[in-house]
């Protein structure tokens, strides 16, 4: 096992530049160019349609754009169960899609294609008022889950600080969602229930390796006492964990590699846009743990002592 000797309290300014001129990146990408909500959440009709052979997906686009007399846009993804492949248009509407206009759609479209037998897979109409407050929960969702983990965190780790324990970790938390969200931004992917699920499996994962550390740190405080200097004592707690925080993060982002990367030869993106935030989640989790929570804990002691 290697034995790592990293000065990771030395640093700290670094890894705060770092993160904060990341997510200052992510603002000012979300303030240029928007956030994609997806019809989920603000409301809209989806309509996937089934075809074969091959098909002139940007033709195909405008000539329902011309039929509906709005702008849409477009997905394509293969059914996996059946093997065909499909055409998602998502249309943002807060009247959603009659019957009337659902018919002269497939109309038009299969005498335009008509060498792509295109049929109707499916049809799903959101109000915008439920996807606003469904949005709403999930938002409150991830803030009570946070809010849980500060009163655990404090109470577990009460002999080190208790409350300076669990206000860094979800300091750290918060910083890892930041990061899956500029995933989304950046990549203008549609913010769905993916991100939430992200969000609230980040949150599980990022935090059992903050308390990894944690725990390490109490016993090496229960062993040197106050002898050690904190800053010491956290860097010394640091490395004694970095293998297994290495190794645990390499596994687990591994796996979500692989799934990504099915995902993207089968052209699967409703998997893919769970898999590659998680990937990056996984990866900001690894680096909070390890380089911001224990470093703010660290300041957050020396000041109380001083």
């Amino acid at each position: 096992m290697k034995n790592w000797n990293i000065n990771f309290f030395a640093h700290r300014k670094y890894y705060f530049t770092i993160s904060i001129m990341l997510i200052v990146v992510m603002f000012a990408c979300a303030l240029v160019f928007g956030v994609n909500l997806d019809i989920q959440f603000k409301g809209g009709a989806l309509l996937t349609y089934s075809y074969t052979g091959d098909l002139d997906a940007p033709a195909f686009q405008k000539a329902a754009e011309k039929v509906l007399g709005q702008s849409v846009s477009m997905q394509e993804s293969t059914d996996i169960a059946t093997g065909k492949r499909n055409i998602v248009l998502s249309l943002p509407t807060s009247e959603g899609i009659d019957a009337e206009r659902q018919a002269a759609l497939a109309a038009a479209l299969n005498e335009q294609f008509s060498g792509n037998e295109i049929e109707t897979a499916s049809i799903s109409v959101v109000n915008p008022t439920i996807g606003g407050e469904f949005l709403a929960k999930c938002l409150v969702a991830i803030g009570f889950a946070a809010l849980l983990m500060v009163f655990y965190v404090s109470f577990r780790f009460r002999r080190i600080g208790g409350w300076s324990a669990g206000v860094t970790a979800v300091v750290a938390l918060v910083h890892d969602i930041l990061m899956v969200f500029a995933v989304f931004v950046i990549g203008r992917i549609s913010l769905n229930a993916n991100f939430i699920a992200v969000c609230l499996t980040i949150l599980g994962y990022s935090l059992n390796d903050t308390i990894v550390i944690y725990d390490r740190i109490r016993e090496n405080r229960r062993i040197y006492g106050t002898s050690m200097p904190v800053e010491d004592l956290v860097n010394l707690s640091l490395n004694q964990s970095m293998t297994r925080s290495l190794l645990t993060s390499v596994t687990t982002a591994s796996a979500m590699v692989v799934v990504s990367l099915v995902a993207l030869l089968y052209n699967v993106n409703t998997i893919l846009s769970f898999s590659f935030p998680m990937i990056i989640g996984m990866v900001s989790g690894f680096y909070s743990s390890v380089c911001i929570a224990p470093a703010l804990w660290t300041m957050w002691q020396k000041k109380k002592a001083a």
